[in-house]
């Protein structure tokens, strides 16, 4: 199997990206009274309900060696190919993956194929993400990617029959730190830990990097980032262009 980007940036991911408990519980939520789950892109196994059979499905050897001992056993494949026999699961979830698929529709395709009852995916919305300070302000080259990419919540619901597309926000404190994660939280964009295993921070060009950076540095010390956006610092959660997409197939 060839290297796969988490083989290349994912070093450390499941240091900081650790699943955020509100977030599993809408997740879990929406698999209903699904017993048996297949985790499509499954990474170092956030999100996996524990109290359910799951089989976790990952190309990236090396976010499998980040699965915590007692995880959901995982099978080193990609999306694509699926390699479960027809209806296998009650239920198949993808979170925050679509977007590195080589093929959405083939990916979907294979989720469908091996599923009774439902899918549950995990996507930005990308015009609700153009309101975030991160990628609007100082990292646009970050909205450009996700643009770009086909692995978008509304994507994912023109591609899906019965389906609905839910707001899933984000904590303030939230413990899986994604990029949007950080909304409230700018200073953790100077921490090589944190931003080192995010796709969309190595997929922009180090020039972006550094001049975003040298902006918001300036705009903390200043206190013009806090003019700006300081309030958000006193919300509990916030609407950041997440969304849970739940597919019913009968």
């Amino acid at each position: 199997m060839h290297q796969t980007t988490y083989d290349r940036i994912g070093t450390g991911y499941g240091e900081v990206r650790h699943p955020d408990p509100r977030i599993a519980a809408r997740i879990e939520a929406a698999l209903g009274d699904a017993r048996s789950v297949v985790n499509v892109g499954a990474g170092a196994g956030s999100y996996e309900p524990a109290g359910l059979q799951v089989t976790g499905v990952e190309p990236s050897i090396e976010m499998i060696a980040q699965r915590p001992a007692g995880s959901a056993p995982v099978v080193q494949a990609n999306a694509e190919e699926l390699p479960f026999d027809d209806d296998s699961f009650d239920a198949a979830m993808a979170v925050l993956t679509v977007h590195h698929w080589a093929d959405r529709e083939a990916g979907l395709r294979e989720m469908l194929r091996v599923a009774r009852h439902r899918l549950v995916l995990v996507a930005f919305d990308t015009e609700a993400l153009k309101q975030l300070w991160i990628a609007d302000e100082y990292f646009p080259g970050i909205l450009k990617l996700k643009r770009s990419s086909a692995g978008g919540s509304m994507d994912l619901a023109a591609a899906l029959a019965a389906t609905t597309v839910s707001p899933l926000p984000v904590p303030r404190d939230c413990e899986d730190l994604f990029f949007a994660a950080l909304w409230a939280r700018p200073e953790m964009l100077f921490d090589e830990a944190v931003v080192a295993p995010m796709w969309v921070w190595q997929s922009i060009s180090p020039e972006e990097r550094r001049a975003g950076r040298a902006r918001l540095a300036a705009d903390l010390e200043s206190g013009a980032w806090d003019e700006c956006y300081g309030h958000l610092r006193e919300l509990e959660e916030l609407d950041v262009g997440l969304r849970l997409v739940v597919s019913e197939l009968g």
